[in-house]
């Protein structure tokens, strides 16, 4: 946050965010624009009569009964290889059973039941609203089973945009993680994905504008390894992943939106599962799961723990100072109090501490730096029936969220301490209706968050900093971001024609006070003799900046650092995306996605980061252009062999000049002087491939073999080759290319095997072996990026893991 000066900072490296102009423009509002917006929000209130259904999963109750009509029990598999789901229920004594929380899609029912002709037949969940759907089994001796349709579930003919899922068997043989990453590294292998820095993702080239839905609540704040939390993929039964055609529920923070399904389906009885997890970097990790359902309640409480010697990546190869510990807690509890009333509970507490890790000349003056991050949640819904046709829910959150960060008396050029978090009250309501050929949804959301930052610094090199910046700096501030919304989305089904239309409102205020209305468009065309599906969509979308040291940049005693200050508030980045597409099948067993995109965004958000110490702030340039194409095999299970490959082509670029942030000393004339031109967008990896392939030897025993390929990042380094070895070392800038201004090429081969060495009725014993990078290349993430420093990804690594179900 002060004038740098050292080869190391090849950009402006004060870039914060609002200035007290957004605070003038905010308090300008006349009162009857309050009032209006006020209105506005309560009506829509009204019209949502307080409920909002779960975000784009539906629910299965299902019937089984004998020719009598009498119910019957037995178990019921049900399966979508689209949605990488299959799983087998046990209806009661009555012949029912539920199945909740279904991605939405077309599901297989099968039936074996001795005595009875076998039954299958195909099921599509498109809405919130529960599918009734009754089984009627015929006597064995007719010799007969029932087929209504033919159809296969692995490509959906009704997806009218970009959408990757990832279930239960992917996430059960998922490579071991290190801690904080098994989530985000399950979405980093999607197309259009890719890391910077510390396992930031970046979806399509955005920064900063990836928002995970859990259990439908949004959380919008940055949720990498450094800045949040993990939720365990073990707690995760699903993830949807959206980079296109965006439903119009959802706003803020829209470059991707990864849905995780944390509520895992009830069996009756007592139940759980445990894992131990070990490996390379002094890495242990302990995971523990138990769940008891009756007929009317379920109840699951989850925790685990982690430690690790490499928890960030590093700016060296030498991993200086990287330890870490995480842990998490959650319990959940579920009660039905009829077919059509639903409350659930669920409290969440999550905390990781680590060490920031050092450069070569932080590591010599014996700089330790260490950071904490701690959130707290409960979530409260409800879920009411009105009508077989008609569905309420409502559900509200509250959190508690706090980042730390301490410095030793060594650290060098700065010492720095903070402590900011905030205070999030979440609310969110709609009704989803189906009335012929359409499945509406209309809702409203509001949050409100109390922002608190501290921050202070003691510089200890001074040859580090411009002329007259002060030998230290304190700060203390409180904000209140108050944002609410309002949508209606409908998808229309004409025979083989699909139409997903909506549209959205948005009304932000934390220093600038903006409203925008986003259209959202989709349409597929289904050829059922090709097995071909052609899509396309259209996204207009407002996304408001991290908050995240939004308050300190936009303080004015920030200028006592320096008389010459630039100051331009950051604005909500508005945009629009396309996408044009094409999902083909073949005999059911293979499926090929193929897709082209372009993204054009105003105030396009990026991030600076303070130095080495992990605190970044928002900022903005005047626009930004990406495209590219992305493609996609899978074989979910084509005779033994399971897998994919994937292969993403992207550029983007950024136009200057700078329209938020805040630049101080030479930055700030450097900024000034700088109106136009362009550069390469921070995640602008023109190249990026990947494959992981699974072979079942026998119904116990498996292999898998996985490679990634990336064609490197930008670079902006303005020193010296000799400056970056004396830095960074020299096998560090071995892996840049100069001449291109380009990190080389990335390249990784993973290999795994697991088996199942024990299954006992409803006990099964689980081991895998993982081992990451086999051929131990040294792989550079970031080498002196425009806004980030370097990151360094892990060498040759091992992993085991043995996990219990019971």
């Amino acid at each position: 946050m002060v004038n740098y000066r050292s080869h190391r900072t090849q950009q402006p490296k004060l870039v914060l965010a609002e200035s007290n102009y957004g605070r003038q423009t905010s308090i300008l509002r006349t009162s009857e624009m309050r009032k209006y917006q006020v209105l506005v929000f309560f009506g829509l209130l009204a019209f949502a009569s307080a409920v909002q259904a779960q975000s784009n999963v539906g629910e299965l109750r299902l019937k089984v009964t004998d020719p009598s009509g009498s119910g019957v029990k037995s178990s019921i598999e049900v399966a979508c290889e689209a949605n990488q789901f299959r799983q087998t229920y046990s209806t009661d004594n009555s012949g029912t059973a539920t199945a909740r929380r279904l991605a939405f899609g077309l599901y297989e029912i099968d039936v074996q039941q001795p005595g009875f002709a076998s039954f299958h037949d195909v099921v599509e969940v498109r809405s919130a609203i529960p599918e009734e759907f009754r089984i009627s089994l015929s006597l064995a001796s007719v010799n007969t089973s029932v087929t209504v349709k033919d159809t296969e579930t692995l490509i959906d003919p009704h997806r009218t945009g970009s959408v990757d899922r990832i279930g239960s068997e992917t996430l059960q043989n998922r490579p071991t993680a290190l801690p904080g990453r098994s989530v985000i590294d399950l979405v980093n292998a999607q197309p259009g994905w890719l890391y910077e820095g510390n396992a930031v993702l970046h979806p399509r080239g955005s920064e900063y504008h990836t928002q995970f839905v859990v259990d439908g609540v949004p959380l919008t704040d940055n949720r990498s390894p450094s800045f949040g939390t993990e939720i365990e993929a073990d707690d995760v039964q699903s993830l949807s992943i959206y980079t296109a055609n965006i439903p119009a529920e959802y706003g803020r923070k829209l470059g991707g939106v990864i849905e995780l399904v944390t509520a895992k389906d009830p069996r009756l009885g007592f139940h759980g599962k445990a894992a131990l997890a070990g490996g390379s970097f002094g890495t242990g990790s302990a995971y523990l799961l138990a769940q008891y359902a009756r007929h009317k309640d379920a109840f699951s409480i989850s925790a685990d723990g982690a430690m690790t010697d490499r928890f960030l990546n590093p700016p060296v190869v030498q991993n200086y100072t990287n330890h870490a510990t995480t842990g998490d807690f959650s319990a959940r509890y579920e009660r039905d109090f009829s077919d059509r009333d639903r409350l659930g509970l669920v409290v969440r507490h999550g905390l990781s501490r680590f060490e920031v890790p050092n450069e070569q000349l932080q590591q010599a003056a014996s700089q330790r730096q260490d950071r904490a991050n701690l959130e707290t949640m409960g979530i409260f819904s409800y879920q009411h029936i009105f009508t077989p046709n008609v569905l309420g829910d409502l559900r509200l959150m509250v959190r508690d969220d706090s980042d730390s960060l301490s410095s030793s008396p060594f650290s060098t050029p700065i010492i720095a301490f903070q402590n900011r978090g905030f205070r999030e009250e979440y609310f969110k309501g709609s009704v989803s209706a189906h009335h012929g050929r359409h499945e509406w949804k209309a809702g409203v959301e509001a949050d409100f968050t109390s922002i608190h930052e501290r921050f202070s610094d003691v510089i200890t090199d001074a040859a580090q900093f411009g002329p007259g910046t002060p030998a230290s700096f304190r700060f203390s501030g409180d904000g209140r971001d108050l944002e609410q919304s309002g949508f209606v989305q409908d998808l229309i089904r004409l025979g083989n024609w699909t139409a997903s239309v909506g549209l959205r409102w948005d009304h932000y205020q934390l220093l600038v006070n903006q409203n925008a209305v986003s259209p959202r468009l989709g349409i597929a065309r289904y050829l059922p003799a090709a097995d071909l599906v052609l899509h396309a969509s259209y996204d207009r979308v407002f996304q408001t900046p991290a908050f995240e040291n939004i308050l300190l940049s936009s303080s004015a005693a920030i200028t006592a650092l320096n008389p010459n200050v630039l100051r331009l508030p950051v604005q909500p980045s508005r945009g629009n995306y396309y996408e044009a597409g094409l999902t083909k099948g073949f005999a059911g067993r293979v499926k090929v996605d193929a897709k082209y995109f372009r993204r054009n965004a105003g105030n396009f958000a990026d991030d600076d980061q303070l130095l080495n110490t992990g605190v970044s702030f928002p900022i903005a340039f005047r626009k930004a252009s990406i495209y590219g194409a992305e493609g996609k095999i899978e074989f979910p299970h084509l005779g033994n062999l399971s897998g994919f490959v994937s292969y993403s082509y992207m550029v983007g670029s950024t136009y200057l000049p700078v329209t938020g942030g805040l630049f101080i000393g030479d930055d700030a004339a450097n900024a000034l002087s700088r109106t136009a031109g362009r550069f390469w967008d921070t995640q602008d990896q023109r190249n990026t491939a990947r494959t992981r392939f699974r072979y079942r030897f026998t119904p116990r025993l498996w292999a898998a073999i996985g490679t990634e390929y990336g064609s490197g990042l930008p670079v902006a380094f303005e020193g010296t080759i000799d400056q970056a070895t004396a830095q960074y070392g020299a096998q560090i800038v071995e892996r840049v290319n100069f001449r291109r201004n380009r990190v080389k090429p990335s390249f990784s081969l993973d290999g795994s095997l697991g088996a199942e060495v024990w299954k006992h009725d409803a006990l099964t014993v689980r081991i895998q072996a993982d081992a990451a990078n086999l051929t131990d290349r040294l792989n550079v993430i970031d080498f002196a990026g425009l806004f980030s420093g370097n990151a360094v990804a892990p060498p040759r690594s091992f992993a085991i893991r043995l996990e219990t179900s019971f």
